[in-house]
């Protein structure tokens, strides 16, 4: 699923990153900041977005001083989007990587009792702001997203792999995300790679209902007998980002602890 934090991993110190700028949508908590905390790791200098301002200075709080930047708006703003590009080319003099992690998922049940008001506002936060932030990259023309070799990736979900009980319309704006991820990898070869990453369960405040008070329950039904956390999705992304996987595009990457293969859903 998506987003609630555990800290940066142990693997970095590395500098796979160094002089990389990347920019985190929803990076003030959980999935995002781990992304966060293990690209800047890894030498990236970061900025990260969310609604809070708050909670982002408390985010770039745990980073070193001087790595990372927290900038307050919406994902599906287009000033925001402005705002954030515009100052990864002020103060970082470009981008590498971009990550759209931001997602949102306000409704539980069936997909015929689904408001159609709700659903159009989840596809236009977990779809079409993914797609206007890769655009608004593309199109800034100080960033040189594309002369840099930049690399994007998508946070999808194993919900959009198969059928979720409950949050079936999140489900299929997951799918999209995988579908848009190839679709645009296809589209903008060679210049710039997009690859997604498809979490299941990460143990995270964004996901506490699918797993709180029967966690030992819904963990028996993966290989690997654990339910993930953020970390375990920052590291797959960290490489997918970096040069060690400069010949993957338009892949999706389960991390899901063997749960789909094993016939499991979200």
């Amino acid at each position: 699923m998506d987003n609630a934090s555990n800290g940066s991993s142990a693997a970095g110190d590395s500098n796979t990153l160094a002089g990389k700028v990347a920019v985190v949508t929803g990076g003030s908590r959980g999935i995002g900041l781990a992304i966060a905390q293990e690209l800047v790791s890894q030498g990236a200098r970061v900025i990260i977005t969310a609604r809070g301002q708050e909670n982002l200075d408390a985010a770039v709080s745990t980073m070193p001083r001087g790595s990372a930047l927290g900038i307050a708006g919406k994902a599906h703003d287009p000033e925001h989007r402005a705002q954030v590009l515009d100052t990864a080319a002020k103060e970082f003099g470009g981008l590498d990587i971009l990550i759209n992690n931001a997602g949102i998922n306000p409704v539980y049940g069936k997909l015929e009792d689904l408001d159609l008001g709700a659903a159009s506002k989840i596809f236009e936060v977990n779809v079409l702001a993914q797609l206007a932030w890769v655009q608004a990259a593309l199109k800034h023309p100080d960033l040189k997203f594309r002369e840099r070799k930049g690399s994007v990736v998508n946070l999808s979900s194993v919900a959009g792999e198969t059928p979720p009980p409950g949050i079936g319309f999140y489900g299929v704006t997951k799918a999209a995300v995988s579908h848009l991820t190839r679709t645009l990898a296809v589209e903008l070869g060679p210049d710039i790679r997009v690859n997604a990453v498809a979490p299941a369960v990460v143990k995270t405040d964004f996901a506490k209902a699918l797993y709180e008070g029967k966690e030992e329950e819904v963990a028996s039904a993966y290989p690997m007998a654990r339910l993930g956390v953020p970390a375990d999705i920052a590291q797959a992304v960290a490489f997918l980002v970096s040069d060690n996987a400069s010949w993957i595009t338009a892949q999706v990457l389960l991390v899901d602890g063997g749960l789909t293969a094993a016939g499991g859903t979200a």
